[in-house]
């Protein structure tokens, strides 16, 4: 099940790439919630920073291991992970509300709170390209894309309902590329991308002023509730505070533990949520365009590994990971930048969580078993 020659196969050139991205992360976490006034050692580790390193050490460790192992077991294990990820979403319904949502679960004694929805992205893709591998044959039937939707639809309701819409609106452009790698029905297909740009554009009008958020209210209330309807305000706090440490840094940044608008806290969330401005402030578009350098490498080579693959269920399995990663990068992007609500959606390897980094890790880890695998038949 394991074999460690598999190692030695693997796609070295993401390496670099990822260790980039931890050091981008490390930087914007001590400068986000170190002390200024601290100098030296104390500057670049302080507690949180050292959190997030104990993290990328567990994430490596997931993505070692997980190369190692061979992929085409998951399929076995696929409906025994969906139904442990249903229990556990359905088990934070039953505890404690941390920052009056239901989220995470408290690890005790270690500090830790684990965060189900991270890990259910993750198994929606494993599940899904193994129900659609093992029903190729029938793929192209509205059952088969029915009981397929139902399978990710569960999942989506209690993330939705956690409330979590950053994350269950993930899975939709997730299942959208797996069902059409897959096959599915192709006026299912057209349906769904037709909704999915038709909420994509509605939004952005809504963000870029076209549509006006108050005038519309009365009558988006009438379908949705209003605190639902709220999170498409493109005038809160956060919104602008975002654009503001994008706009300070101009082309260069204010530099590493120089910025003034985050610095002082004004940025709400710089660590997590707002991690992207934060990084805009002190490194300017300098820095972004080689943040974007970064994940653009990330996501090529991934890409690369649904090309080689060397069977379906890896085509659909690599697929799946590979736009999870790019829609997080995207959505987290766009919600600094003005063009998206604020959901929460995390940078993937940038923002601070342990949860992310051990799903993102542990997606990569699956990337590099089907690559190293790819002449194995």
């Amino acid at each position: 099940m394991w074999d460690h020659r598999c190692l030695k196969r693997i796609d070295w050139r993401t390496i670099p790439i990822l260790i980039c991205l931890m050091i981008v992360s490390i930087l914007v976490i001590a400068a986000t919630t170190g002390d200024p006034h601290t100098t030296g050692w104390e500057s670049l580790f302080p507690p949180h920073v050292m959190s997030q390193l104990r993290f990328f050490g567990l994430g490596w460790a997931a993505y070692f291991f997980v190369a190692g192992m061979d992929y085409t077991k998951l399929r076995q294990w696929a409906w025994v992970f969906y139904v442990i990820t249903i229990i556990l979403l359905c088990g934070l319904f039953f505890t404690a509300p941390i920052q009056n949502v239901q989220r995470w679960y408290r690890v005790p004694f270690i500090g830790f709170a684990f965060q189900p929805s991270e890990c259910a992205k993750l198994v929606v893709v494993i599940i899904l390209s193994a129900f659609l591998d093992a029903h190729a044959r029938m793929v192209h039937t509205v059952r088969v894309a029915l009981q397929a939707m139902i399978i990710v639809g569960v999942p989506f309701a209690l993330i939705l309902k956690q409330p979590d819409l950053g994350t269950s609106l993930i899975l939709c452009p997730i299942t959208l590329a797996i069902f059409y790698l897959a096959g599915i029905h192709k006026k299912i297909i057209f349906w769904m991308k037709m909704v999915g740009v038709s909420a994509v554009v509605f939004v952005n009008l809504m963000f870029l002023g076209v549509l006006p958020h108050d005038k519309l209210r009365p009558y988006a209330t009438n379908v949705i509730k209003e605190y639902q309807y709220e999170r498409l305000n493109p005038h809160t706090y956060h919104q602008k505070s975002a654009q503001t440490a994008l706009g300070l840094g101009g082309w260069t940044g204010s530099g590493w533990h120089q910025s003034e608008f985050t610095g002082r806290q004004w940025l709400p969330a710089a660590h997590t949520d707002s991690v992207f401005a934060a990084f805009g402030e002190e490194f300017g578009v300098v820095g972004i365009f080689f943040m974007l350098l970064f994940f653009f490498g990330l996501l090529y080579f991934s890409f690369q590994v649904t090309a080689v693959a060397k069977d379906q269920f890896g085509r659909l399995l690599s697929a799946g990971i590979t736009v999870y990663l790019a829609m997080h990068i995207i959505i987290s992007m766009g919600m600094m930048s003005g063009y998206l609500p604020i959901t929460g959606v995390p940078l993937i390897l940038v923002t601070y969580g342990g949860s992310s980094i051990l799903s993102t890790m542990t997606a990569l880890g699956i990337l590099q078993s089907i690559y190293s695998r790819r002449f194995m038949f």
